[in-house]
């Protein structure tokens, strides 16, 4: 072997290590889900109750910023700050990885005239209020990004109220924008707009 050749296995060798070092432990992930999050969120991320969000598909940078601001108490919530109060940043992000590759689920439409006002304010907004499209940072799908939640399918309970936390200052995590665009929701339209995206996969 040239002393070339020796160099590049080298070089591959410690590329690999360190890729090896960073990959999320997903072993790791799915422990702590069963044993800390199962309760609220269920087995597959699909929530066991309304009230709770479901992670299933969710951006896992989404999801790991959320628990290091519950950790922090940058975001306020007395169930969630005792689960992680013992998570390193390594499980934050091997938890955002684990949920993040499980299927999106979507709820059956309820009430399909209430869910095409939520439609329509989701993708053309409120020009007469100055309420703007939930699309235009959520995506048109509501798939969200990075650094913005999927809310394509997510509990019609737990977004409305979300939107009303916003709307309180309770939630003062994220995008500030969304003070703003919540406090000129009208409640029929908070109602439509979680009852349209409860029903988006």
């Amino acid at each position: 072997m040239t002393w070339q050749c020796f160099i590049a296995a080298a070089v591959l060798a410690m590329v690999a290590t360190t890729s090896a070092a960073q990959a999320p432990d997903h072993e790791r992930a799915k422990k702590i889900a069963a044993g800390s999050c199962v309760l609220c969120h269920g087995e597959q991320g699909e929530s066991s109750s309304e009230v709770f969000p479901k992670l299933a598909a969710q951006h896992p940078n989404y999801i790991a910023r959320q628990l290091a601001a519950f950790k922090s108490g940058d975001r306020k919530s007395t169930s969630m700050r005792p689960m992680v109060r013992n998570l390193t940043p390594e499980d934050m992000t091997a938890l955002g990885e684990y949920y993040f590759q499980m299927p999106a689920t979507a709820s059956e439409i309820k009430d399909q005239e209430l869910a095409l006002v939520g439609r329509y304010v989701y993708t053309q907004g409120n020009r007469f209020s100055g309420v703007p499209a939930c699309a235009a940072c959520h995506g048109p799908q509501g798939a969200g990004t990075p650094n913005l939640p999927r809310l394509a399918g997510q509990n019609e309970l737990y977004l409305e109220n979300q939107i009303r936390s916003f709307n309180k200052r309770e939630r003062t995590t994220d995008n500030e924008v969304m003070h703003t665009i919540a406090a000129k929701l009208t409640e029929l339209e908070v109602k439509a707009v979680s009852e349209y995206l409860a029903g988006k996969k």
